[in-house]
């Protein structure tokens, strides 16, 4: 068998391709980033096109850095931002617009009409998700109803939709000339459209947004040793390598952080937080504003479930410091800035740029920066940032303890926020937790590995990847409990002031 395997991870900023060997080791790695693209207030998109060009780009390159060709990949995994939306011809292989980001509010009033109409329990309930903007099946709703031509093609089965896992299957597949259609289970249960129950697409749901089945992908495993199929001679790869893996993002970072018991969690500080608990074969539905997904599914293996916490807006608020404010230069910066105070000074920075997800979901909310005095500097607001990414990922772990009961003892984190040494302090100090993260802190992209490796036997068990794994650094919290729950108040103060801002129907 070939000795390492390979992983693409496409991104929200940026899409990387990486391999690793049997330990789990970063044998080589390549990393594109592309456009943001925001045409007006509250929409965010991409380029389709863009990113098959970036992901043709780094998997080229990883392989030229590493001396490798294909024949040295045993299997292939795609690891990829959940919701952002694809339609696109399967003729001409050209995208009917722009990818709308899982990031995109514009379809507020549909989700707001949703609740209004009742429909809103029956898509919990089925699907495990509130009416949201966060999710797929709105964004494909507003592209049949927006861009003209699009539902007569859908009708037709001309009109294929896609998370970007499926856009680069299909195209790493042959494309318009006979790529394959598929995306997994994990992806699918982040549509609004697929039953927790069956993993199929479910008719009631379909028949509330509107949207032909014709138009959807084959929905399989999470690992398959019958491939979703093989990369191609004249494709990025130049050989055939079966694709064996296919994970929504945040679900890859549980299986890289071998979270595979039940009450294991992890967290992954990326543009947004996701906090996701293993609640092993159950389905566990969230009454404190949380998520029921689909974990993961090894093979003919029943589905393993998570509960989710999600975060809009974290790592892209220190973006945010760095291309609108201009008062750092880098990601690394905001910790130096910040280490300039010892607290906040009385500041907090609740970053809802695109409403506020879990356990919340209010899209009326806006972004606020609070207690703002004329002593404060850009070190205090800097400070600020990293906290808002540790409070916010307190609001959903007390959700977390109110559904399943489980008060997580150790955080396994991950994500280049993690690199943050200050950060992860804070966030150890503010959830009173041991906070830990692993050697290989990109394990979005090893989780996908681990799933297309365990496919066709290059780990035997998860008992195998849980040797691999090893810890790097943790943090103890050092804030007594006083300091902790008066922070905290204040916090959520800080997030009352951001609701009722944006009027939807």
């Amino acid at each position: 068998m070939a000795d390492f395997v390979g992983s693409v991870d496409q991104g929200t900023t940026s899409t990387r391709f990486m391999i690793f060997d049997h330990d789990g080791t970063e044998v080589a790695r390549h990393q594109l980033e592309h456009e943001q693209i925001m045409p007006r207030s509250g929409w965010v998109e991409h380029n389709p096109l863009e990113i098959w060009e970036r992901t043709s780009a780094v998997v080229q390159t990883a392989l030229a850095k590493a001396g490798l060709t294909s024949s040295d990949l045993a299997a292939v995994g795609i690891t990829n931002q959940r919701e952002t939306t694809v339609v696109w011809d399967r003729r001409t292989g050209r995208p009917y617009g722009p990818a709308i980001v899982w990031q995109d509010t514009r379809t507020d009033r549909l989700a707001s009409r949703l609740e209004q109409d009742g429909h809103g329990d029956v898509i919990r309930e089925k699907a495990g998700l509130p009416p949201a903007t966060y999710f797929s099946g709105g964004k494909i709703a507003w592209i049949l109803e927006n861009v003209p031509g699009v539902r007569e093609a859908a009708e037709r089965g001309d009109a294929l939709f896609g998370t970007t896992d499926s856009w680069l299957v299909w195209q790493l597949t042959g494309g318009r000339r006979g790529g394959v259609h598929v995306t997994d289970v994990t992806n699918a249960s982040r549509t609004m459209l697929m039953s927790l129950e069956t993993l199929d697409w479910d008719d009631e749901l379909l028949e509330i947004f509107g949207i032909p089945r014709a138009m959807l992908p084959d929905i399989r495993p999470s690992s398959v040793s019958d491939p979703y199929g093989t990369t191609l001679e004249n494709g990025p790869f130049a050989g055939e390598v079966p694709i064996t893996g296919v994970l929504g993002d945040q679900q890859a970072a549980l299986v890289g952080q071998v979270c595979f018991s039940p009450g294991e969690a992890k967290n992954t500080y990326g543009t947004g937080n996701f906090l996701l608990l293993n609640t092993g074969t159950d389905l566990v539905r969230s009454k404190a504003g949380l998520l029921t997904t689909v974990a993961y599914q090894l093979g003919d293996d029943a589905p393993v479930y998570a509960l989710e916490g999600s975060i809009a807006v974290t790592g892209s608020a220190v973006q945010w410091l760095r291309d609108q404010l201009g008062i750092i230069s880098g990601a690394a910066q905001s910790e130096a800035l910040a280490r300039q105070v010892e607290d906040n000074g009385g500041v907090y920075f609740v970053p809802a740029f695109s409403g506020l997800f879990a356990p919340y979901w209010r899209s009326d909310a806006r972004g606020a920066i609070v207690g703002l005095s004329r002593y404060n500097t850009n070190a205090h607001l800097a400070r600020a940032t990293l906290e808002a990414i540790c409070f916010q990922s307190r609001d959903v772990a007390e959700a977390m303890r109110q559904d399943s009961g489980v008060a997580v003892d150790v955080l396994k984190v991950d994500g280049g926020v993690t690199e943050n040494e200050l950060c992860m302090q804070i966030q150890a100090d503010v959830l009173g937790t041991t906070v830990s993260r692993p050697v290989v802190a990109e394990t979005t992209a090893l989780g996908a590995a681990y799933a297309a490796g365990l496919a066709v036997g290059f780990w035997e068990s998860t008992d195998e990847l849980r040797r691999n794994w090893q810890e790097s650094k943790r943090w103890e919290p050092q804030w007594d409990d006083e300091r902790r729950e008066e922070a905290y108040g204040r916090w959520k103060k800080a997030v009352q002031r951001t609701l009722d801002w944006v009027e939807v129907d």
